[in-house]
């Protein structure tokens, strides 16, 4: 592929590492631009570590040289390469003792996990959150910010993700395979990334006044008196911020599976291929962090 061109308000970054989402080569936007226009070859990925090489015109907030990660846009080429081009905005500064294969596998689970918790969910202290694939990517970030903000928290998942999910701060677990999941009681919010059947029933765990989340797909069972809500998580540098520093403070911890080179990308999709955690590209070493 070309050197990427920096337009206004962009950052051409030398990608360290990158982290992407299985199901993506599905996304129309994989293939396509905001207008809808073929763009292949296309490169696939959507988060990213590493250091910004280039200012494109009216960049600010960022300087060269200086490590980043987050979020690269939808329906541009993305994070599985060596460089790459993103809007400065869905970037955040990386602190130096934040290794850059930790730092890929954070920013969609992160972002994903707190949008859906708090901006939508609002989830409060002293609530009850019910959070589905507890031990997943999503799932395990979402308990262990639940946790943090003083909410009781009920993780789903198979018997095999128990002792993972309690490990991350879950006060309960409930097998999905051989428990009733109606007996899990209410919670304010159910966070669900699943989909299907387990979410139509969990509308009915949902207490009055509480919220139904779901990244799955769009609820088609609503709670009686609760709030549904779908969503796609969205960049914001500010919680990039904050998850960081929760990252660096050892109050996070995403679960990395597999780190492989960029010559593997094509074969880490393959459904065979994946295993417990996330996988994480490690485009380049960081020498700089060798040295030290």
């Amino acid at each position: 592929m070309p050197y990427p061109h920096a337009a206004e308000n962009d950052v051409i970054v030398r990608v360290y590492a990158a982290g992407f989402t299985p199901g993506e080569l599905d996304w129309p936007g994989t293939w396509t631009d905001r207008a809808g226009r073929d763009r292949t070859p296309s490169v696939p990925g959507h988060e990213l570590s590493g250091v910004v090489e280039k200012l494109g015109y009216g960049t600010t907030g960022l300087s060269v040289g200086q490590r980043v990660f987050g979020l690269t846009d939808w329906t541009r080429n993305g994070s599985l390469a060596e460089y790459t081009a993103v809007e400065a905005r869905n970037l955040a500064p990386l602190p130096a003792d934040i290794d850059h294969t930790l730092a890929a596998a954070l920013p969609i689970s992160g972002l994903t996990a707190w949008q859906g918790l708090f901006d939508h969910g609002r989830l409060a202290p002293g609530q009850t959150a019910l959070i589905h694939g507890a031990a997943g990517g999503v799932g395990s970030i979402a308990v262990q910010l639940a946790h943090e903000a003083g909410a009781r928290v009920i993780g789903t998942g198979r018997s095999a993700d128990r002792d993972r999910a309690l490990a991350m701060g879950a006060d309960t677990f409930l097998d999905l395979q051989t428990e009733r999941l109606e007996d899990a009681g209410e919670a304010d919010v159910v966070f669900d990334v699943i989909g299907g059947d387990i979410l139509d029933r969990s509308a009915a765990l949902v207490r009055a006044g509480g919220t139904l989340v779901t990244i799955a797909m769009p609820p088609k069972v609503r709670p009686t008196d609760g709030r549904a809500v779908f969503f796609v998580v969205e960049p914001d540098r500010t919680r990039l911020t904050e998850l960081a520093t929760r990252l660096r403070d050892g109050r996070l911890k995403p679960i990395v599976g597999a780190v492989r080179p960029l010559a593997e990308a094509p074969a880490a999709f393959a459904p065979a291929t994946r295993t417990q955690g996330k996988t994480i590209i490690r485009v380049m070493e960081d020498r700089t962090r060798d040295r030290s």
